[in-house]
């Protein structure tokens, strides 16, 4: 009498090619899709981190703007006696690059705690990551739009010669709003692992402000011939370029399209590698919180 032998079925091999739900870049777009889908959401919650943080306060988020102004204005007076500049010439450059500043530095900053900041949200709301960001640059932008408002003033006093071609600059915000995205995006899922890296983040911020030329000029050391070679080096910064992308056409001054192209092609390696790392690591945002 033979006895038969029941054997367990065996589930289905798995094709190599088919990756785990979520870790694709269909999910990666998907995410961002979704989350510009739900723009009156981060909208409004955009609004209201500006009105919770300046609640009881009488003048509101112009403080903002009157605190980047007098920075501006003080170190303008001290750079121009220290490098024997004009106060006309060095304050408006000071000045629109401490606003281009506030919101580059804004965007890495707040970038690097932008899940870890919502983490309340994010475990407890099933949402696209992508809005916690959208959300951020769009903060962002509301600032960028208030200290305008020091820009126009500066404007009475210190006429600059604006042409019609110097529209472009909003194009060139454009392309900050977009790099901002990025950034953000990247150093935010990145910090979410890694929760030393926030305030390595904002040392390196602060020791990027001296190295860009925000309070200082690129063009007179580069015309002068004692440190003409060594000031070129300024130029393998990147935030250099997108410094200039929109603080020339705001000053009148002729555009070099080397910049333009420079941050592009940065916007393009920037997010090809932020959906890199958002189709491996985005579904783990929510369990890294």
């Amino acid at each position: 009498m033979s006895t038969s032998s029941t054997t367990a079925p065996t589930a289905p091999d798995i094709p190599p090619h088919v990756r785990p739900p979520g870790r694709d870049f269909r999910s990666a777009f998907r995410d961002l899709s979704r989350g510009w889908g739900q723009r009156e959401l981060w909208l409004q919650l955009g609004w209201q981190d500006i009105r919770q943080r300046y609640r009881r306060s009488v003048l509101g988020p112009i403080w903002i703007t009157i605190s980047m102004a007098v920075t501006a204005i003080a170190l303008g007076i001290l750079y121009s006696a220290l490098f024997g500049l004009e106060l006309a010439t060095l304050l408006p450059h000071v000045l629109v690059g401490m606003i281009v500043w506030t919101f580059i530095s804004g965007c890495i900053s707040e970038g690097s705690e932008v899940f870890v900041s919502n983490s309340g949200l994010i475990t407890h709301l099933p949402a696209p990551i992508s809005i916690h960001v959208y959300r951020l640059v769009w903060r962002q932008t509301l600032f960028f739009g208030h200290n305008l408002i020091v820009y126009a003033v500066m404007l009475v006093f210190f006429p600059q010669p604006l042409r019609w071609t110097d529209l472009s600059a909003f194009l060139a915000f454009g392309l900050l709003v977009v790099n901002g995205m990025w950034v953000a995006l990247l150093i935010g899922i990145i910090s979410t692992r890694f929760r030393d890296l926030p305030p390595v983040t904002q040392s390196l911020v602060q020791l990027l402000f001296f190295l860009t030329p925000i309070v200082w000029m690129y063009d007179v050391l580069r015309d002068n011939p004692a440190v003409a070679e060594r000031a070129r080096w300024v130029e393998l910064n990147p935030l250099f370029h997108f410094v200039e992308l929109i603080r020339r056409p705001m000053l009148g001054q002729d555009q070099e399209w080397h910049t333009w192209f420079i941050v592009i092609g940065i916007a393009l390696v920037g997010w090809a590698l932020t959906l890199l790392v958002m189709r491996r690591y985005r579904s783990r945002v929510a369990y890294w919180v």
